[in-house]
């Protein structure tokens, strides 16, 4: 039996990028607080459902900053692995968060419809400049690993959307000053937290398909076998097993037949340089149809 390990990774973030990403984190828990706060004593929902959107996104922040620090650290003999998972697992926690934050304010957004109350659209509107100050400065941040990482790409999406976010508020606060139309409160609400439960069920199955050690998406096993079986020396194929082991690496095993019993490093490699997995353990067996030798 042999194992061929190639990890490479398209993080291209670095430490002083990861102390920007610390600093947004604190900036955005403390953003949270403050919208929490003034959405309160404003009476508004919407300003409210911001406020968790964006400490849903904080926390996002925050798994990428303990998952980067995470996969530096070597694997051990109790986790053989490594410990890339805990990014999905961290996501996870963070898609349940979102999802519950999301029905809440849902709700929200309904009772404020049939029954408006009297909100501050100045404090709305003071406090929602501010967050998207903050939105467009994170997102600027996370852009600069965007290309070459798919969380940072995760974080970027995610504070343009709290941009637009914090824009509709403003919008909010100034249909309430100008035209005392209080229901645009939670009509705003219900489009914040109709994104939040849509993000939810859009990350669900990717999540749980790799706590799940299910084949990715974007692989076909035929085609892999199919690729093993071009090989020159390989008889047959079995007992094959493909997974994820986090959003970036992908492993596989399997039993080749075949008279060569080197040929495990060859189709290794094969498989990394056309299909990208990162982790193959080939086991070759002697095919039953060669030939033995004769003195």
């Amino acid at each position: 039996m042999s194992e061929h390990h190639k990890h490479c990774t398209h993080s291209e973030i670095n430490e002083h990028s990861i102390k920007l990403l610390i600093v947004s984190f604190i900036i955005n828990i403390l953003l949270s607080l403050a919208e929490i706060i003034g959405g309160i004593i404003a009476g508004s929902v919407a300003l409210i459902g911001d406020a968790l959107h964006n400490t849903s996104d904080a926390f996002s922040i925050l798994i990428a900053v303990v998952a980067y620090k995470i996969s530096h650290k070597k694997a051990s003999e109790k986790y053989t692995y490594g410990f890339k998972r805990a990014e999905t697992i961290g996501a996870f926690v963070n898609l349940i968060l979102l999802f519950i934050s999301g029905c809440y304010l849902f709700i929200e957004g309904i009772l404020h419809l049939i029954k408006p109350i009297s909100i501050d659209g100045y404090i709305i509107i003071y406090i929602s400049v501010l967050a998207l100050i903050i939105d467009v400065a994170t997102a600027k941040i996370s852009h600069h690993g965007a290309h070459h990482n798919a969380n940072m790409k995760m974080l970027f999406i995610h504070n343009l959307a709290d941009a637009f976010g914090s824009i509709g508020v403003i919008v909010s606060g100034l249909f309430i000053i100008y035209f005392d139309v209080y229901r645009i409160d939670g009509v705003i609400a219900l489009i914040i937290a109709s994104y939040m439960i849509f993000q939810s069920f859009l990350s669900f199955p990717k999540i749980v398909n790799i706590l799940m050690n299910a084949a990715p998406n974007h692989l076909n096993i035929d085609d892999i076998k199919k690729e093993i079986m071009g090989i020159r020396g390989v008889k047959g194929i079995h007992h094959i097993h493909l997974w994820s082991i986090n959003e970036d690496d992908v492993a596989l095993e399997c039993h080749v037949e075949s008279c060569d019993l080197e040929l495990s490093s060859e189709i290794s490699v094969r498989l990394s340089e056309k299909f990208h997995i990162s982790h193959c353990n080939i086991q070759v067996e002697k095919s039953s149809c060669c030939v033995p030798c004769q003195l």
